[in-house]
């Protein structure tokens, strides 16, 4: 038998999103957990996200009269998630279905604040059973002095932080457009001078998330050791009964009496890991993943005979780069680390459109951000052409919309004397600058403006979801996605594929045990979040897939550790 220096019932390596959840769910079941987390920052890639729970069918939605059902909601996860894998088995899905709106409904009772984020559509709406009012939720903006001396110790988004949630920037966006976004503004300016006179901090999505969730877990006590990386998983007759962690500078065994749940996220920032799974090219300098989304955690269990799956899949959400790669200005966080633009609103809004080196376009540039990335390196595979590509603006674009850290109506100098951003008079002088193919270009835009004024994309369908439209601008007509490349100058910009975190991972069943190849358990490991295989596959189908699924199979995970019968 071994020595501990620690012992628990359940131990939680890593604090992100499904990691809070799962020690509360062991304390409701008269079990301790303990969490470990490497960092000195508590609530993992949740902490750094946009906040957004995907929970078909949860209580909040009725509450404002959206109705949903079981039978519904798979209906349209089938339909979308169309990848058959181990990740995606029809056990786990209906896990996940079923499971999702208790869970939703648990973290309620423990004092979590929802907010629907009513018009969010699912992603892929017009499919059977979707949603185009969305099955979303955000959390409350929370105050993070509420914290205390653990309020430094938050996960968060380095970038400026603003009292805004995820679902409230597409208004945002069309500050200069409609009256709709005009009122966005002046009610975000009022939460700011409430903070300068109150002194309060607001903090807006997954820190809002986190922040009242790190919250939740101090008020019951949950223990969580910072700065405690995990070495290794210990095994005993084959069962996993405890991990080595190095705290305080020493090495320290710590036993789980019931089982060990890894949360530890991906592998976004180990370059090696990338380079052995990810498609090619690929940069860990292009993501904007937690900084602990380095793998080892993950490559450990693998050691022990883990299955993995979908390892060469990303939340991808491409990003735009200078010469050579370089950050625009802008693209750094206050402390110099990097930040690189994500583009997703201002992709979907009109005036532009995203093409590869040939010219030619490749996507729907206002669907789903997911699978921007896959069609880029599609093409990249079938041409060696798409990477990077190239997103050109009509001068509407310029003047209309924000881009990157830009507001409406700026072009800064930097990006124009840096060459991040390529500007030109006419069309064929833009592709004569940045080396695309001109005629491929000008064909590609003609085309394209016969669909801005048809309101049909009749390639690929931009415009065509609710999902689309909601983050368009509804003063262009007929297609609010849909805005011709005709006004001069004309302007370049370089894309990448970028991501939020890698999204293969760890197979694992229904009770999120993690399986051998041969489909046996590793007895006494469970895991969630981004170090698994994702329950919803290669397909991302509506916003927060990712968080939910995380905080589903980490309350599920928690519950069958403990030894409840019943889990849905």
């Amino acid at each position: 038998m071994s020595a501990w220096d620690a012992t628990y019932d359940f131990v939680v390596v890593g604090s992100g999103g499904g990691s809070m959840c799962a020690a509360l769910a062991c304390k409701t079941a008269g079990k301790e957990a303990l969490i470990i987390e490497k960092q000195s920052k508590v609530g993992g890639s949740t902490g750094y996200s946009g906040g957004v729970w995907w929970l078909p069918n949860n209580h909040v939605m009725r509450r404002h009269g959206v109705p949903d059902s079981y039978e519904r909601a798979r209906e349209y996860f089938d339909a979308a998630v169309t990848y058959q894998g181990p990740g995606t088995s029809p056990a786990r899905r209906e896990a996940y279905l079923r499971t999702g709106p208790k869970m939703a409904e648990f973290l309620e009772q423990q004092g979590m604040q929802f907010v629907y984020a009513d018009g969010w559509s699912d992603y892929y709406d017009t499919l059977p059973g979707g949603e185009p009012r969305g099955r979303s939720l955000l959390a409350k903006l929370f105050d993070v002095k509420e914290l205390g001396e653990w309020a430094p110790k938050l996960s968060r988004y380095k970038g400026v932080s603003i009292p805004a949630n995820s679902n409230e920037f597409p208004q945002l966006f069309l500050l200069k457009r409609t009256w709709g976004g005009k009122r966005k503004a002046m009610q975000l300016a009022g939460r700011m001078l409430y903070q300068k006179l109150t002194g309060k901090e607001l903090v807006s999505n997954g820190a809002a998330i986190q922040g009242r969730m790190l919250q939740i877990a101090l008020r019951e006590n949950i223990p969580i050791w910072t700065e405690t990386p995990v070495r290794d998983l210990i095994v005993e007759d084959g069962r996993v009964v405890g991990v080595i962690a190095m705290r305080g500078g020493r090495e320290m065994r710590v036993r789980a009496r019931e089982g060990v749940l890894l949360n530890t996220g991906g592998f976004s920032h180990n370059a090696e890991m990338r380079r052995k799974y990810q498609p090619q090219p690929s940069s860990s300098a292009w993501t904007n993943a937690n900084p602990g989304d380095t793998g080892e955690v993950l490559e450990a269990a693998v050691a022990i005979g883990g299955a993995v799956d979908c390892m060469e899949e990303a939340w991808w959400v491409v990003t735009s780069l200078g010469p050579n790669e370089t950050l625009p200005e802008g693209a750094r966080a206050p402390d110099g680390s990097p930040l690189p633009f994500m583009h997703h609103l201002d992709l979907s809004l009109p005036f532009s459109i995203m093409v590869d080196q040939d010219g030619r376009r490749f996507c729907d540039e206002a669907g789903a951000y997911m699978e921007i990335g896959q069609r880029m390196y599609q093409r990249q595979k079938e041409t060696g052409k798409a990477v990077p590509s190239w997103v050109v603006m009509d001068s509407r674009q310029r003047k209309y919309y924000p881009w990157g850290t830009a507001m409406q109506g700026q072009v800064p100098q930097q990006w124009l004397d840096s060459g991040y951003m390529i500007k030109a008079g006419s069309i064929s002088e833009l592709a004569q600058k940045c080396g695309i193919d001109s005629v491929g270009l000008q064909d590609t835009i003609t085309r394209f403006n016969g669909f801005c004024e048809s309101g049909v994309d009749s390639d690929y369908g931009r415009g065509s979801r609710a999902f689309d439209r909601c983050h368009g601008d509804p003063t262009i007509k007929p297609n609010p996605n849909l805005g011709p490349i005709e006004q001069a100058p004309f302007y370049a910009v370089r894309m990448y594929p970028g991501d939020v975190g890698t999204a293969g991972g760890l197979v694992t069943d229904e009770y999120a045990r993690v399986l051998k190849e041969d489909g046996s358990l590793i007895p006494g490991l469970y895991a969630t979040g981004n170090c698994t295989a994702s329950v919803v596959g290669r397909c991302y189908p509506g916003a927060g897939s990712s968080i939910g699924a995380s905080f589903v199979f980490g309350y599920i995970a928690a519950l069958h550790a403990s030894g409840a019968q019943t889990i849905w």
